[in-house]
């Protein structure tokens, strides 16, 4: 994106009772000279001590600055600010929110539950069976 774009975006969200932007961002438009001359000024060395002499420097010690970058254990205060708070959200409220935050996708959407049958019966009795057994082979 382009830094007149930016600009413009930037115009758009400001509140009514500003016009302009701050002195920051504009730009002057005076032509190649002024440029010319800001490039020169932003280039220009500041006052102050030469980094490349080692006079002044301190000597930084090695375990210092280890035990300054060692990593801190925050497990006890983290648990103390989670048991803090018991509040518990209702279970249609949750719902809501997680629904909200699924996506569309299919992937997204969580399995149906389907209900399971259960076994049927058969419909005959034992004494049906042997009915037909009789009626079929022919045994009496």
């Amino acid at each position: 994106m382009s830094a007149s774009l930016l600009r413009r975006g930037l115009e758009l969200l400001e509140p009514p009772g500003r016009a302009k932007a701050p002195p920051g961002l504009q730009r002057s438009r005076a032509g190649p000279r002024a440029a010319r001359a800001a490039r020169r000024r932003k280039r220009a060395p500041e006052p102050g001590r030469n980094k490349a002499t080692v006079k002044g420097r301190v000597v930084k010690s090695a375990i210092e600055e280890y035990h300054k970058k060692k990593p801190v254990d925050h497990l006890r205060e983290n648990l103390q600010y989670m048991l803090k708070g018991r509040l518990v959200a209702d279970k249609a409220i949750t719902e809501q929110v997680l629904a909200q935050n699924r996506g569309r996708k299919s992937k997204d959407q969580p399995p149906e539950k389907t209900e399971k049958k259960k076994p049927e019966g058969t419909v005959f009795t034992e004494e049906d069976f042997r009915k037909f057994e009789r009626e079929y082979f022919g045994i009496p």
